[in-house]
Parts: structure tokens; C-alpha cells; sequence
């Protein structure tokens, strides 16, 4: 019997991460899984067991107990903007966002992904999956503007933080996340947002949670980044083969 690998997915009450958890779960041959989760209800949501911790990752000494012992970390924790209230489609226009008081991405996507990078090293972690966005590159993008936020400039600090740290890392940054079935498309890996100029620019959640968990799997994808998409349904053939796909990537930011 192989040596299990642990593996810890945070934010797994979000919409990728529970499907990370889900996966984890159901390769029990492979791995050992663990969540973490903000709230009680969330962990109530995920159906989670004493495998889902309960930690707020503003908070550094919350995460040390899900933190002992893993083998590797995914990192799907995110600032989401919130509409405000009152927009009406039929007016045209486009709804205003704004971020809940303490929940910025300068405090999630910034200093949340610190602490968590922090302790995991701390706790002799072998390899952190970090999920961000592509877009990053361009300091101009809409996805900025959102409530004031700079999402995209925070996640990008965060990423060089990571870099930075000398554990191995693997940094995905996902296209447009689409709520719709995985592994049925042809997925593309890409560098520098060059994808953005494309019509290829978004992924389905599972896709994106499959393609963490296989890079726990293959040593390939260590101490690189890469951005990452999909070709429509029906569009070339649906990636089976994770090793060539991650074979292609020659960038380490």
C-alpha cells in the first residue's frame, strides 16, 4: 500500500472547492483529504466530516490545525464582490459591486493567502496548488473596478509571495469559471494572458478542480505557472492525458 498524500483544499465550501473536496474524497486510494471552511454552516453544506476544519484565514493561528501534517495544499479561497442591492436589467446600465467590511481582497486575497502560505511552510508542506485568475497582467482590467477592489492586483501579490517562499508551487490561473460539466473539453494551458486574446478564455469548475488535484500527482508542475482554459464542447479532444498537457509549460511565473 502506497504512503496516501494529504491534502488540504481551502475554501471548500466555494463552488470549485467543494468539487476539490468531492474528488479528494471519492480517490481515498490516493488521498487523504481535508477542508477547511470559514462558518459551521459552511462545513454543514459540504457535508463535512472531522476531515473539514473550521479557520478564518485572516487569521494565521486558525489555520494550524488543519495545517499539521499535509503533503499539499490547494488554495481556493477568494474575495467575492457582492451586487448591490436595486439594479434592474430591464433599465440597462450594469450593477455596482461592492466587498462586505473586512472581507477585501487585500485582506483575502492578499493577507488570507499569505497566512496561508506562512503556515503550511511552517508545517513542512511539500507542494502548494494556488488557483488565481487570469487577467493579471493588465492592471486596467474590469475585474479591478469591481467594488474597488484591485482583485486582480492583490491575487497577483499573493502569487509572487508564493514564488517567492521556496516551497514547491504550482500556479493556476484560471479563465472565466463556468458552472458546467468537466472533462469533456480539450483544455489549454497558456502563459502571460495570452489566452485572453483568444475565444478561448473561460473553463468549467471541474475542470479546474481536476487539473489541481492532477497536479499534486505529476512533479511536472512544480515551481511553475501557467493560465489555463478550455476549447468549447465538441472542439478537439477532451484531455485525458495530464502529464503531456503539463509537459507544455516552460513558465515558472
Amino acid at each position: 500500500m502506497a504512503d496516501l498524500s494529504t491534502v488540504l483544499v481551502t475554501g471548500a465550501g466555494g463552488r470549485t472547492g467543494q468539487i476539490v473536496y468531492k474528488k479528494l474524497k471519492e480517490r481515498s486510494d490516493q488521498f487523504v483529504a481535508r477542508g477547511l471552511v470559514r462558518t459551521p454552516e459552511s462545513k454543514e453544506k459540504i457535508a463535512g466530516a472531522d476531515d473539514v476544519f473550521v479557520g478564518d484565514i485572516r487569521d494565521a493561528s486558525s489555520l494550524v490545525p488543519a495545517m499539521q501534517g499535509i503533503d499539499a495544499l490547494i488554495i481556493l479561497t477568494s474575495a467575492v464582490p457582492r451586487m448591490k442591492p436595486g439594479f434592474d436589467p430591464t433599465k440597462g446600465g450594469r450593477p455596482e459591486f461592492y466587498f462586505e467590511d473586512g472581507a477585501y481582497p487585500e485582506q483575502v486575497d492578499w493577507i488570507g493567502q499569505k497566512n496561508q502560505i506562512d503556515v503550511a511552510k511552517e508545517a513542512g508542506v511539500k507542494q502548494i496548488v494556488l488557483v488565481g485568475s487570469m487577467g493579471g497582467t493588465d492592471l486596467n482590467h474590469p475585474l479591478n473596478n469591481l467594488g474597488n477592489g484591485n482583485i486582480l492586483v492583490w491575487k497577483r501579490k499573493a502569487e509572487q509571495y508564493l514564488a517567492d517562499s521556496g516551497v514547491p508551487y504550482t500556479i493556476i490561473r484560471a479563465g472565466g469559471l463556468q458552472d458546467r460539466d468537466g472533462g469533456i473539453r480539450e483544455l489549454l494551458v497558456g502563459k502571460d494572458d495570452e489566452l485572453l486574446q483568444t475565444e478561448t478564455r473561460t473553463i468549467a469548475r471541474p475542470d479546474v478542480a481536476e487539473v489541481c488535484i492532477q497536479a499534486v500527482k505529476f512533479g511536472e508542475t512544480k515551481f511553475k505557472a501557467f493560465d489555463l482554459a478550455s476549447k468549447p464542447e465538441g472542439v478537439g479532444t477532451p484531455t485525458k492525458d495530464f502529464k503531456a498537457l503539463f509537459s507544455q509549460i516552460t513558465t515558472r511565473f
